[in-house]
C-alpha cells in the first residue's frame, strides 16, 4: 500500500501543475485586467504600468509561470540570460518586495487587489472556517443519508421507502439558496433557537472531549448552515445507497450468508452494506473537496468568512494570484480526498488490491 500511495502522489504532481498552469493562463487571456479600475475610477496609465511591472505582467506567459512556480530568485537568473524580456530591469527590486517565493515553496504570492496581503494569509484565514463547515455538512449527510437509504432498501415498496424517497427528492429539489433563508426565518427569527448569521466563537476544531459553553456556542452557529449545505448531499447519498443496496442484497453471497443462519443484522451490515457503500464513497471525494474549500451561496447567506467568496471575488477582480492560489488548494484537497477514497475501497471490498 505504501508503494501505491507514493505512486499516486508522484502521478498527481504533473496533473496539479498542468491544471495550475491552465488556470494561470486562462485568467490572463480573459479580457480586462486587475489594475484597470480602482473602485469606480480608472487608474493613471503610469500607475497601471508600474503595477504590471511589479507583478511581471509584462513578461511572456511562460516566464510569468516560471516566476510563479519557481520563485523570483530563479526569475532573476532568467533575466540575466534573457535581458530582452520586458520588465527584467525591475526583477531584483520586485524579488526584495517578496511578490512570490515560488509555488514549489508553497508560496502562493501577493494578492493584487488586497493591498499588503498574501494569498497564503487569505487561505490561512478562510480555509479553516470552510473546512469546519464542510466537515459538519459531510458528517450530517452521512448520518442522515446512509441510514435513510438503507431503511428504504430493506423496506422496499413500503411506506418507509416512499417516505424516504419523497424526502430525498424534496432535499434535491430545494437549493441552498432557498433553504438557507427559510431556516433563518423559522429557527432564527421566529423561534430564536439559533443565531441568524456569522461564525461563532473560535475554539479548536476538534472539540467534544470537554463540553463547555464555548463549544455549545460554536456549534449553535454551525447548525443552520450545515443543514442548508448538507441536506442536498444527504438526499443524494440516500438515493445512491438505496439503489446500490437493492442490487447487492440480491447477490448469491447474500443468500448464502442467510442460508448459513447468520442474523439479519449481520448479513446487512457486514456483507451487504459494506459493498453497497462503494458508489457512495466514490462521490465523497469530489463532494468533500467542494464543501471543505467553501460554498459561496451558503457562506454568503449566513455571513460566514470562508474561502468560497474568494473563488468568485477573485475572478470578478481579476486577482490572478488569488484565483490561482485558491484553485491550487482545491486541487490538493481533491487529490488527497480521492486518494483516501481509493484506500477505503480495500476496506469495503477485500477483493480490491493495490498491487
Amino acid at each position: 500500500m505504501t508503494r501505491y500511495i507514493i505512486r499516486r502522489i508522484l502521478e498527481s504532481i504533473p496533473v496539479v501543475l498542468a491544471l495550475t498552469f491552465s488556470v494561470f493562463a486562462l485568467m490572463r487571456v480573459i479580457p480586462g485586467g486587475p489594475f484597470d479600475f480602482a473602485g469606480d475610477k480608472k487608474l493613471p496609465a503610469a500607475v497601471t504600468e508600474n503595477l504590471k511591472r511589479r507583478f511581471h505582467l509584462e513578461w511572456p506567459l511562460m516566464w510569468q509561470f516560471a516566476s510563479y512556480a519557481l520563485g523570483d530568485d530563479v526569475t532573476g537568473f532568467i533575466c540575466e540570460k534573457a535581458p530582452a524580456i520586458p520588465g527584467c530591469d525591475v526583477v531584483l527590486p520586485t524579488y526584495k518586495l517578496g511578490v512570490s517565493q515560488g509555488l514549489i515553496r508553497l508560496d502562493l504570492g501577493m494578492a493584487m487587489r488586497q493591498r499588503g496581503r498574501t494569498v497564503n494569509d487569505i487561505v490561512a484565514e478562510s480555509l479553516p472556517v470552510s473546512f469546519q463547515l464542510g466537515m459538519f455538512a459531510v458528517v450530517l449527510a452521512l448520518l442522515v443519508g446512509i441510514p435513510a437509504g438503507t431503511m428504504a432498501a430493506l423496506k422496499q415498496n413500503s411506506w418507509v421507502d416512499y417516505t424516504s424517497s419523497f424526502l430525498a427528492i424534496l432535499g434535491l429539489s430545494i437549493p441552498a439558496l432557498v433553504l438557507g433563508p427559510l431556516l433563518i426565518w423559522i429557527f432564527a427569527l421566529k423561534l430564536d433557537w439559533f443565531p441568524v448569521a456569522t461564525w461563532g466563537a473560535e475554539p479548536p476544531f476538534f472539540l467534544g472531549l470537554f463540553p463547555s459553553s464555548i463549544s455549545i456556542a460554536f456549534f449553535s452557529y454551525a447548525v443552520l448552515p450545515a443543514i442548508a449545505l448538507g441536506s442536498g448531499f444527504s438526499a443524494s447519498i440516500a438515493r445512491l445507497t438505496r439503489a446500490s443496496l437493492l442490487q447487492v442484497i440480491r447477490e448469491d453471497y447474500i443468500r448464502t450468508a442467510r442460508a448459513k443462519g447468520l442474523r439479519e443484522r449481520v448479513v446487512v451490515v457486514r456483507h451487504a452494506l459494506k459493498n453497497s457503500l462503494i458508489p457512495v464513497v466514490t462521490i465523497l471525494g469530489p463532494l468533500f473537496a467542494a464543501v471543505v474549500t467553501g460554498t459561496f451561496v451558503v457562506e454568503q447567506i449566513f455571513g460566514i468568512p470562508g474561502m468560497g467568496k474568494h473563488f468568485v471575488q477573485s475572478i470578478t477582480n481579476r486577482d490572478y494570484p488569488l484565483i490561482t492560489g485558491v484553485t491550487f488548494i482545491y486541487m490538493l484537497v481533491l487529490v488527497g480526498a480521492n486518494l483516501v477514497v481509493d484506500l477505503t475501497y480495500a476496506w469495503l471490498d477485500p477483493r480490491i488490491r493495490f498491487d
